[in-house]
């Protein structure tokens, strides 16, 4: 059932790790929702956020990227980017400006193929290069994909060309219901977002194995006498990695939770505590039922 004319769908961002999809997400919601980080394969799991103009509404199914599946956790992964793909109603491929089109961008282009989607290529991050480098993108990017709908070069960093891009969406959706309500911009819980604003505070200041081999579960979030306590594990699999994560008499740990806290207080609008724990839970990458008590 439509409503009153509006456009709206669910629309897939696919692309190698480290585009800057979650970027991309973050901006065309106008909300901080998704982990961002430098290192790539940040996100784990499919986070809705929501995009919406006037007459239509996005729903941004931001992928874990297309990858080999090296334990139980990134298999869940390329399998949430499977079960997706089949079930949106457009895509974005995100390619990164200041990198060579290669192997991986070439795979996802046959993916999206193949699925008959419709696809709007975003060349991103066209901030950090010269003109020169982003007219040379598009050209190979015009011949990656052939029947894309469009070509839009951006910097979901700085706003460029976020305008021409969101004025595609009505052409790309059929028509449909409002699927979530005026100011909320994603359906992640509170917990969730907690999780991941934690683990982005946390990532981009580890190196090497660490970002891969953490997680967070934030154990609950309560009142406080000003505004909200969040208490949170930070899970690694070796004593090493939780040395690290510790750092030197606890700088490291309290530097990500002043982080975290900055971030969900400007997300939420109130005063934010948080209490971090760092655990080690040896090889939990490989293990069912942690990943389900993650929700990954």
């Amino acid at each position: 059932m439509s409503d009153g004319g509006l456009k709206s769908g669910l629309v897939a961002l696919a692309g190698r790790p480290n585009v800057g999809k979650s970027t991309l997400a973050n901006a065309l919601a106008g909300a901080h929702i998704a982990a961002v980080s430098d290192r790539p394969q940040t996100t784990r799991r499919r986070v809705l956020a929501v995009a919406r103009g006037e007459g239509w509404q996005a729903v941004l199914l931001d992928l874990p990227g297309f990858q080999r599946p090296a334990d139980r956790l990134t298999e869940r992964m390329q399998q949430t980017v499977d079960r997706t793909v089949t079930d949106t109603d457009a895509a974005l491929f995100v390619l990164n400006a200041s990198e060579e089109v290669g192997t991986g961008d070439r795979f996802i282009a046959r993916r999206l193929a193949e699925s008959g989607l419709p696809v709007v290529v975003v060349v991103n991050q066209v901030d950090r290069v010269a003109p020169d480098r982003i007219a040379q993108v598009i050209l190979q990017a015009s011949r990656l994909l052939p029947g894309f709908r469009a070509i839009h070069p951006v910097s979901a960093l700085t706003g460029e060309g976020l305008d021409p891009l969101r004025a595609e969406f009505p052409g790309l959706l059929p028509e449909g219901p409002a699927y979530f309500p005026d100011g909320v911009s994603t359906d992640q819980t509170d917990e969730e977002i907690a999780g991941e604003m934690i683990r982005e505070a946390a990532i981009q200041r580890m190196r090497d194995e660490v970002p891969h081999a953490l997680a967070v579960h934030v154990e609950g979030i309560s009142a406080a006498k000003n505004g909200r306590r969040i208490e949170a594990q930070i899970l690694v699999e070796t004593e090493s990695q939780k040395g690290i994560v510790v750092g030197k008499g606890g700088v490291m740990i309290r530097d990500i939770g002043t982080q975290a806290r900055q971030v969900l207080a400007r997300i939420w609008g109130e005063e934010v505590h948080v209490d971090l724990h760092v655990k080690v839970r040896p090889r939990w990458r490989r293990d069912d039922a942690m990943l389900d008590r993650l929700g990954l």
